[in-house]
């Protein structure tokens, strides 16, 4: 049984299209060992402040060796004529890899890799933790998370307790050590091992939030500020941290600040730090603004009316002699909250293979950027159109890198194709857009590993195109710093009164299709409104089809044609990782040699008869067109 992924609303219109690749074979004419050099520095070019680690990763999983940056460059030298993974991390700053090729005979061969800042990063400690570790404990740590994960605490302290004799100053082992405590409902070891984190690694985001939320359940708020701010130095744009000091700030009277976080908060949390809405109502009312309070109440209970304490604090709100005899306009059940805020701030037990989604992590912005999406989005679908006008097809070389993940986390098998791969892009009548993808391999179709079929990739910019855009709720969350320079930050998130229209899943030749809701994250320069990175998750996991998860993250770039002088922003990379029917897979594609056919050609390429394009259920079938 196959998997294939295809953008459902688009039927294709045209044959295949086989575009030879130009790309020679290097070939191999030394016997000398090379040597490999990795420079890391940060987005905007300096020197990474923390220390960093470089591992050597075999495409078999296996770590080739590891080394510590020096003045910011490092070197391995008379390596293995192969290919390997150049994975660099550091703490408060997202895990990079890079991938290096040393079969082609040079001597030495160079990686320069630019380190991006951790966004709303829980778990920044963690990702540097369990990826420096050797892959035995990485197994027993993936072990103990499965467990966890299946409420089976003492399966998990099993492993953890193996872990930790191999690796007995571990934060991380501590930390889960703490959450193992937490499930067997042992607050008091659940802290201690928090506490001991700490001491292993003071900037362990988790641990300050776990340590700081343990004192508020005891109301002690004066304990809990310093874990706080430490956390908030740490990682500025953790919302989080922004609702757990909004807390504490209440508890300790300063009405301003608690609005002040409570706000922070719900900007970069959005639905997800909804419950801190009652005690951002409550200080307003207790800062004189009782009517903003009622209205932030109004809204919240439509969205939870099953929240009985915000109806009765909505209901002194509006009755002063209730208030009066109650204590206040805007009195909070500080206790109630607190039980059901903790709830809501839960920290998730983090996948040591899945990339974060995208609603638990909220990059960093700016301060002080104001951004309009009424002035991005209509920049954004302009730079589309203007592709879609001047463009038919584009063909490039594609190389697929497929990693199988095994139920603990770690690689268990690899394999690397390339493909001749042709894109064609048209808009119809209707203003629905058709986006077909074409692949061969030596001149025949096509084939994936692991029965999944990697489709619809380059429709996932068509979120922003005016047919659209309307589909989705979008907020811009600020401007970002990435290594191309500013961009706005504009996240987005399937409207549940509008159809699934960009990404859907077939389940094999003949399976009917599975229309899948998007939420996502995009970065578009702020000078050119071009889309520079793109991420996409499912809204909910597919049980219909055991699809559990799903996340694309996809690079964009500046491709030069020589086809008159055309300059476009079209994918470099894209890397995808997902669950289905119990598989692991990390699939990464990359991009290069492209080629221009613009739809003022006049002569065409043509089409080889009786050959299915890629992501076609099975020749010459038909689908229905919406």
């Amino acid at each position: 049984m196959r998997l294939q992924c295809y953008l459902p609303v688009l039927v294709s219109l045209c044959g295949w299209f086989l575009i030879p690749s130009s790309r020679g074979q290097s070939v191999l004419s030394s016997y000398i060992a090379p040597d490999i050099e990795i420079a890391v520095k940060t987005a905007d070019s300096k020197p990474v402040p923390e220390q960093t680690m470089v591992q050597l990763i075999g495409l078999n999983g296996r770590l080739y060796d590891q080394k510590s940056l020096r003045n910011g460059k490092t070197r391995f030298d008379q390596v293995p004529k192969n290919e390997f993974r150049v994975l660099v991390m550091a703490p408060g700053y997202q895990r990079a890899e890079k991938r290096v090729d040393v079969t082609t005979g040079a001597l030495l061969a160079t990686v320069s890799v630019e380190l991006e800042p951790m966004g709303d990063a829980e778990d920044a400690a963690s990702d540097v933790g369990l990826n420096s570790l050797s892959p035995k404990v990485q197994r027993e740590i993936g072990k103990a998370l499965e467990a966890l994960r299946k409420k089976k605490p003492t399966d998990a302290r099993k492993h953890l307790e193996t872990a930790q004799r191999q690796v007995p100053n571990s934060a991380e082992v501590e930390y889960l050590l703490g959450i193992y405590a937490m499930q067997v409902k042992d607050v008091a070891e659940a802290q201690s091992h928090w506490t001991k984190t700490l001491e292993f690694d003071p900037n362990h985001l988790s641990a300050l939030l776990e340590v700081a939320q343990g004192f508020l359940a005891e109301k002690n708020s004066a304990e809990a500020m310093p874990y706080l701010n430490r956390a908030l130095a740490v990682e500025p744009s953790s919302w989080r941290a922004h609702a757990l000091l909004a807390e504490a700030d209440y508890l300790e009277g300063n009405h301003d600040e608690a609005m002040k976080h409570a706000e922070r908060a719900l900007d970069l949390g959005h639905e997800r730090a909804a419950s801190l809405e009652p005690l951002l109502a409550a200080a307003l009312a207790e800062s004189g603004d009782a009517k903003r309070a009622i209205s932030i109440l109004e809204d919240y209970l439509k969205a939870i009316p099953s929240d009985t304490d915000a109806l009765k604090q909505l209901e002194r709100l509006r009755s002063p002699e209730s208030a009066r005899s109650d204590g206040g306009p805007g009195t909070l059940d500080v206790t109630s909250f607190s039980r059901m805020n903790a709830k809501a701030l839960e920290l998730p037990i983090r996948s040591n293979w899945l990339p974060p989604d995208v609603d638990d992590r909220v990059p960093a912005v700016e301060p002080e950027a104001v951004c309009s999406l009424d002035e991005v989005l209509p920049k954004v679908a302009d730079q589309l159109v203007t592709l879609i006008r001047n463009v038919d097809h584009f063909t490039a070389t594609e190389t697929v890198a497929d990693e199988a993940i095994n139920k603990w986390g770690v690689v268990s098998s690899s394999e690397k194709r390339k493909f001749d791969y042709l894109v064609s892009i048209e808009q119809i009548p209707s203003g629905s857009l058709i986006v077909d993808e074409y692949r061969s391999s030596g001149g025949k179709a096509a084939e994936f590993p692991d029965g999944f079929i990697t489709n619809g990739l380059p429709a996932l910019v068509m979120v922003f195109h005016p047919s659209y855009v309307g589909n989705y709720d979008m907020r811009c969350e600020g401007l970002a710093r990435r290594s191309v320079g500013l961009a706005w930050q504009v996240y987005f998130r399937q409207r549940t009164d509008k159809a699934a229209a960009i990404r859907g899943f077939q389940v094999g030749m003949r399976g009917s299709s599975h229309p899948a809701a998007l939420k996502g994250r995009a970065w578009i320069a702020a000078e050119t409104y071009q889309l520079v990175r793109l991420e996409t998750d499912l809204v909910r996991p597919m049980p219909e089809i055991r699809l559990r998860a799903e996340h694309a993250a996809i690079e964009y770039g500046s491709v030069n044609f020589r086809e008159g002088n055309a300059k476009l922003w079209l994918p470099l990379s894209a890397e995808v990782h997902f669950e289905w029917m119990g598989q692991r897979i990390h699939r990464r594609h990359s991009f290069d040699n492209y080629m221009l056919f613009s739809i003022e050609e006049k002569e065409r390429i043509g089409s080889p008869k009786n050959v299915a394009p890629a992501n076609s259920p099975e020749p010459n079938s038909k689908e229905s067109r919406p």
